[in-house]
């Protein structure tokens, strides 16, 4: 099977955006990746388009695809709605390169967009329930505000339990989780397209308002609003517009099965099939972007992508190895901490990053080894809950 090419990138700043519509979003991100692959529309012989809860924030459903591309004139192709919790937008990738992989189409739009602010916040929070198996919310309590609604997203909770957990299991303490935040907030603050861009230290991390213990509201993403775009290719096409490359050279997509504490997790085992798929291992990647939902997922990730052995993620972040200038940066973005989390369009915000910093145009958070750009990069999105761990996870490795 032939290789499937990143040909050109586009995105929106993620943020608060009250006044932006889902088509505004897409026509940003959109013509941001078609202006970078230089072809014209026309060019586009199918659209992969992934959204997760724009049936709640927005009342929009079942064509959301069709609906946010007519303006731009991008109609008359199959168009495909893909939702899959958090990586809507990785997984609509993975579906975008088997058709390319497989010969179907030689130029495709994979698109990611979410509007997740609304006035009504228990709306936003809402949406965050359909992330779990709505038979038993009942399992997760969630201690709401003094004026009766909702004071957090469901995976809050969700989360900062996963946190008390490994952090008493393996020693590591909240002064880790401060300093993952804190690694975070610089490399936001270099990122234009990020949510925010402002310096924090550890110490300012752990005053911040406790949402859940141990997770202060600096350790946790934001809700946010957004679009990302990626213009994927075969080589015959890819071979007319660039000589540099960014090739697929991995992506896997899988969900969770029951499983008990000891098993491997879903995103240890997608991670496993994506390095055999790309020939690869944790040790050739020179860049990553994690789902950093909160800081704690991002500690844990490192042992799940093989970063390390369990129980010695703490000792990355102690010898900052995973800052812009260690030996494995990780979410050189800013993350979803800083850069945000428009769940649908994270996934590819992600894919964006990586093509930027594998072509040397991340400016002031560049990546360099050895005075270069790296070689491959990796990029961990999940979503959901059931059972005990995140209900999908995609992985995707990208190469010069």
């Amino acid at each position: 099977m032939q290789d499937a090419i990143v040909l050109g990138v586009g995105m929106t700043q993620f943020g608060k955006r009250p006044d932006a519509t889902l088509k505004d979003l897409t026509r940003e991100a959109v013509l941001a990746a078609l202006s970078d692959a230089a072809i014209e529309k026309s060019a586009i012989e199918a659209a992969y388009v992934g959204n997760s809860v724009a049936g709640i924030t927005t009342g929009q459903e079942t064509i959301r695809g069709q609906v946010v591309l007519r303006p731009l004139q991008i109609e008359g192709i199959p168009i495909f709605n893909i939702e899959n919790a958090c990586a809507s937008s990785s997984t609509a990738l993975h579906l975008a390169s088997v058709g390319i992989r497989a010969g179907m189409h030689d130029c495709v739009l994979v698109l990611g967009v979410e509007k997740m602010t609304h006035p009504d916040r228990n709306i936003t929070f809402k949406a965050f329930e359909g992330g779990v198996d709505v038979e038993e919310l009942q399992q997760y309590q969630i201690q709401d505000a003094p004026d009766g609604t909702p004071s957090r997203s469901i995976f809050m909770d969700v989360y900062a339990k996963a946190a008390r957990e490994y952090l008493q299991q393996f020693g590591a303490t909240p002064w880790h989780l401060a300093q993952i935040a804190a690694k975070n907030h610089a490399n936001g603050a270099l990122n234009p397209y990020a949510q925010y861009r402002f310096v924090m230290s550890p110490e300012d991390v752990l005053k911040d308002r406790m949402v859940v213990d141990p997770l202060t509201r600096s350790m946790c993403a934001p809700i946010s609003d957004g679009a990302a775009a990626v213009i994927l290719a075969s080589p015959r096409f890819a071979r007319q517009m660039t000589r540099t490359p960014v090739v697929l050279a991995a992506s896997a997509v899988k969900s969770t099965h029951r499983k008990t504490l000891s098993d491997p997790g879903v995103i240890h085992r997608t991670s496993q099939t994506a390095y055999d798929a790309a020939s690869l291992g944790p040790q050739d990647i020179g860049v990553f972007e994690v789902h950093d939902t909160t800081a704690a997922a991002e500690l844990m990730a490192y042992e799940e992508l093989g970063l390390c052995s369990a129980g010695e993620a703490a000792r990355l972040v102690d010898e900052n190895r995973t800052a812009l200038g260690g030996a494995t940066p990780v979410n050189p973005s800013g993350g979803l901490e800083c850069k945000g989390h428009p769940i649908g369009a994270t996934g590819l915000g992600q894919i964006v990053e990586l093509t930027w910093q594998l072509r040397g145009q991340a400016g002031p958070r560049q990546v360099l080894h050895r005075g270069e750009p790296p070689l491959v990069a990796l990029a961990q999105n999940a979503g959901g809950h059931l059972g005990i761990e995140n209900a999908t996870c995609a992985i995707t490795i990208l190469q010069r």
